[in-house]
């Protein structure tokens, strides 16, 4: 009798809180959804370097690392976005919200319209003209849309899982451990990484250079 209907009134600050982590949900649901595709890109990686293919193994790789990191960073900028909504006045964080919301949509039709579903991901393995276009277009989105550190790790897991296809190929080959007082990696995987990144930076402006009439440069290792 003492309840009013404002006492039930849903504030926007409210209304925005749920809204975010319905948003989530719908994120966590679609990294569960998509496990079925990343552990089938990375079954293609390996099956592409059981038979030498470094290439299309290497464009399954970071076609799945574009995918979960896309998902991830997203995810982590709404986790952020709500805690601000819950604790800061509303109105100052009302905007970024707005646009957060519009983010996570955006993202699940992103990966969807650009990489499509499980029967995409067959075509990363394709010889004929149809897999190797779709190839060519997975390749070019990626193109600039992946930071060094992503390329790096993607690089990194192709790396193990060539071991892990030698192991299986050569599996009486003898492998030696490291010699007592052998320097750390860090200084050889650090080497590694600058190479990678002037190589990505060459492949990325030779098409430019090529648009625009001039010779490509030379490829040095």
């Amino acid at each position: 009798m003492g309840n009013t209907s404002s006492s039930h009134k849903i504030s926007a600050q409210d209304r925005a809180i749920l809204d975010m982590k319905n948003q989530r949900d719908k994120l966590h649901q679609y990294q569960k959804r998509i496990t079925v595709i990343t552990d089938r890109e990375t079954d293609i990686a390996k099956e592409c370097l059981a038979r030498g293919d470094r290439s299309k193994a290497l464009l399954a790789l970071r076609r799945k690392k574009f995918q979960e990191s896309l998902l991830a960073r997203t995810d982590a900028q709404l986790e952020t976005l709500e805690q601000l909504t819950s604790n800061i006045e509303f109105a100052l964080v009302q905007k970024d919200v707005i646009y957060g919301l519009q983010q996570g949509t955006a993202v699940l039709k992103q990966i969807h319209t650009e990489m499509g579903g499980i029967e995409h991901v067959e075509k990363l393995m394709g010889e004929n003209e149809d897999a190797r276009a779709y190839q060519r277009e997975v390749s070019e989105i990626l193109g600039g849309k992946m930071s060094n550190q992503e390329e790096d790790d993607v690089e990194d897991e192709l790396d193990a899982l060539e071991s892990q296809v030698r192991a299986v190929n050569q599996p009486d080959a003898v492998i030696y451990p490291a010699a007592p007082g052998t320097a750390p990696e860090d200084g050889a995987n650090e080497v590694k990484r600058k190479a990678r990144a002037r190589k990505r930076a060459r492949e990325q402006r030779q098409p430019q250079a090529q648009a625009h009439g001039q010779a490509p440069e030379p490829m040095l290792a």
